[in-house]
């Protein structure tokens, strides 16, 4: 439960019954996040329209890559279950995102992955510990300027995003719980997976 009273779905109105409509066809369910923007439904279109940018120029995996280093470094259950999930349907096995989760940089992963990662986790923890080297060594394996203000804005927007739901008590999706145990645990660092 959050720590807020959120708008019941039966009493959602104008642009919050908008947003439970949405979400609730795209997710097949209500998620959790999704209600806990319901007092403030401008600022979750805003959050959509933000994330769907990012995603829009950037490669898909490494979009997922970067978003879980930094839901580890906020140590964000949320965002780690649902894109840790999304890495083990679509890019990476299971006991790959186990592994990936755990420490990415023991995990296998190519150089190129680990980097973006480390950047990642470093503008979450404290952007200001980041050097003209960090941006010299992803060039250096390849990286565009563009593909680095990418893994640069994925990670910050992760930053609002996490935050926002653990200030507000928001849990993970109970629908988490049915993961491999391995993997939920690895992916669950934070807040406790709601309760069905």
């Amino acid at each position: 439960m959050p720590y807020i009273e959120t708008v019941p779905e039966e009493r959602a109105e104008g642009p919050v019954r908008q947003l439970y409509a949405t979400d609730r066809e795209a997710f097949g369910f209500l998620p959790n996040f999704a209600r806990a923007f319901s007092h403030r439904p401008e600022v979750y279109a805003a959050w959509r329209q933000l994330n769907g940018a990012i995603k829009a120029g950037m490669d898909p995996r490494r979009y997922e890559l970067a978003t879980i280093a930094a839901a580890r470094r906020l140590r964000s259950s949320y965002c780690m279950l649902a894109h840790g999930s999304v890495l083990a349907s679509d890019f990476l096995e299971p006991e790959e995102v186990r592994a990936v989760a755990t420490d990415h940089r023991s995990a296998g992963l190519d150089a190129v992955d680990v980097a973006v990662m480390d950047l990642a986790e470093k503008v979450a923890d404290d952007a200001t510990t980041i050097e003209a080297a960090d941006i010299d060594h992803l060039r250096s394996l390849g990286l565009s300027d563009a593909d680095i203000e990418d893994v640069v804005v994925a990670a910050a927007a992760r930053c609002f995003f996490s935050k926002t739901l653990d200030a507000l008590g928001v849990e993970p999706d109970a629908k988490y719980a049915d993961l491999d145990p391995g993997l939920r645990d690895a992916l669950t660092v934070g807040r406790p997976i709601a309760e069905r």
